[in-house]
């Protein structure tokens, strides 16, 4: 009986030996499988890094064309002293709706190009671009160069403009001036007076004025 239990024992040791090498096998094929993923998810991972680097380029390469291409048209415009039609104009309404929050449906009227006539004295001036929005009316006057001369000479005028027109007698006026390149110091300038200052950028014309500026109504 002791032999048979011994052989018993033995075979017991025997199968659990091939148990624990088949085990053995499997935890290493297991673990051989699972180095092979992780590698394959670490090529995943460069791949895709590498394809969103790609994109970052093409993202910078397309924004910095488009860049070049609206200089290139704001110049152009500026040469052909179109500034008002091409680049101000389209862009009043956005710029009003940033600046005193005026939305497109309360835009009354957008006028470029405006003859005005004075009843008092009959003095005619022509105003680059009007625009009337809400309680605002929009005087913008566009330089293709800008000096601070400019700048001090638009805003002395703003309280004037009003006799030009009386139509609109009960609109608030705001007054904003535009060129193609703006120094910071004309920015700075024009926002002291009150006025919106307006730049060529990323929107066409962009508002230069720091974000919690609010115009001065005239």
């Amino acid at each position: 009986m002791v032999e048979t239990r011994v052989t018993n024992l033995e075979e017991l040791m025997a199968q659990l030996l091939v148990t624990v090498n088949r085990v053995d096998h499997q935890v290493e094929q297991l673990s051989m499988e699972m180095r092979e993923f992780k590698d394959e998810m670490r090529d995943f991972k460069d791949e895709m890094s590498d394809f969103k680097d790609e994109m970052r380029d093409y993202k910078e390469e397309s924004r910095l064309e488009i860049q070049k291409m609206r200089k290139q048209w704001g110049e152009l415009s500026n040469r052909l002293g179109t500034m008002v039609e091409d680049l101000v104009a389209p862009s009043i309404g956005r710029i009003l709706r940033t600046v005193v929050n005026c939305p497109e449906e309360q835009m009354d009227m957008v006028a470029i190009r405006v003859q005005q006539r004075r009843s008092n004295d009959n003095r005619q001036r022509e105003f680059d671009a009007i625009a009337v929005c809400g309680e605002y009316m929009l005087i913008n006057e566009t330089k293709s160069r800008l000096s601070p001369e400019d700048i001090t000479a638009f805003a002395k005028f703003l309280p004037e403009a009003r006799t030009y027109f009386p139509q609109y007698a009960d609109r608030k006026i705001i007054g904003a001036i535009a060129s193609l390149y703006v120094d910071a110091s004309l920015v700075r300038r024009g926002e002291r007076l009150g006025l919106i200052v307006l730049g060529f950028g990323e929107d066409v014309m962009d508002v230069l004025n720091t974000p919690d500026f609010k115009p001065q109504a005239f």
